[in-house]
């Protein structure tokens, strides 16, 4: 399987440690485009106008400052770099063995505006900038990259089952051919009171959610759209177990406790795989 996930807006910056070679991250046919891309974005980043340009606002200037000084900025592996809900649900860094890593290093890949592909261990400083963007110097940067990330992963769709948590921004940039033995982009709804919503926040958990489940569960990788489907399912019963409450001794009186509120986290209730048809299937996720 070939689980494609999109960068996350939050980055965190690495505390220390040497900055980001070019050289040694993976995917080494991309190396002349990323060089293209880290220069033009330094440039970008250093005019008057980089915030309008980049499409952020000025409660990012810090971090687009920082974009000019990014091949001296400390690095750390994308796992520890990127750092939003999708990532922080998947808990990419915090594996519990060598088999569910092992996974992880062979099956994620990370599409990313700057670096094209980042695999797990690929060390990156964190940055500032979307696959949405028109970089003065490149262009629009899905389309400065589909022919490369076509050469990079066309091969592995031939035979694997791509699993796909990306946003459309970054779905432009690359994807998979026609004839692909499968396709699956995963879209989450939310239920409440009788109706089921999209809702982005949700969205992006439960992707996390299942990413780490198809890296963490025992047995054989999903090779087709049904497998996935059955290896998702496997969340419904997962994610709805509760403990009780312990009980009482026999004369004792219960006093009420006040806590805080808890976060709500939300609860896989349905799975459903769509039709085939001529795009990529649906794997719908239904969550509380």
């Amino acid at each position: 399987m070939l689980v494609l996930l999109p960068p996350s807006e939050g980055k965190t910056r690495p505390d220390g440690g040497d900055p980001v070679d070019l050289a040694a991250l993976g995917s080494g046919s991309l190396t002349a485009h990323r060089v293209a891309v880290l220069d033009a974005l330094a440039k970008v980043s250093g005019h008057p106008d980089a915030l309008r340009t980049l499409g952020v606002g000025p409660s990012l200037t810090a971090e687009v400052e920082r974009n000019t000084l990014l091949r001296t900025e400390p690095a750390a592996a994308a796992t520890e770099v990127y750092s939003g809900v999708l990532y922080a649900a998947a808990g990419l860094a915090l594996l519990p063995d060598d088999a569910a890593r092992a996974r992880a290093d062979r099956s994620i890949r990370i599409i990313s505006a700057l670096w094209g592909v980042v695999e797990p261990a690929d060390r990156i400083p964190a940055y500032r900038l979307s696959m949405a963007t028109d970089l003065p110097g490149v262009g629009p940067l899905a389309r400065s990259w589909r022919a490369l990330l076509a050469l990079e992963l066309d091969p592995r769709a031939a035979d694997e089952l791509i699993i796909d948590c990306r946003s459309a921004s970054y779905v432009a940039a690359w994807r998979p051919p026609a004839g692909s033995p499968g396709w699956v982009t995963v879209r989450v709804l939310r239920e409440l009171d009788g109706r089921r919503t999209v809702v982005s926040h949700n969205a992006k958990h439960t992707r996390g959610v299942l990413t780490r489940h198809l890296l963490v569960r025992p047995g054989p990788e999903p090779t087709d759209p049904d497998e996935l489907l059955e290896a998702a399912r496997e969340l419904i019963q997962g994610t709805r177990a509760r403990r009780r409450p312990p009980r009482r001794a026999l004369g004792s009186v219960q006093q009420p406790v006040q806590r805080p509120a808890a976060p709500h986290v939300p609860r896989v209730l349905d799975a459903e795989l769509g039709p085939p048809g001529n795009g990529p299937r649906v794997l719908t996720l239904t969550v509380t």
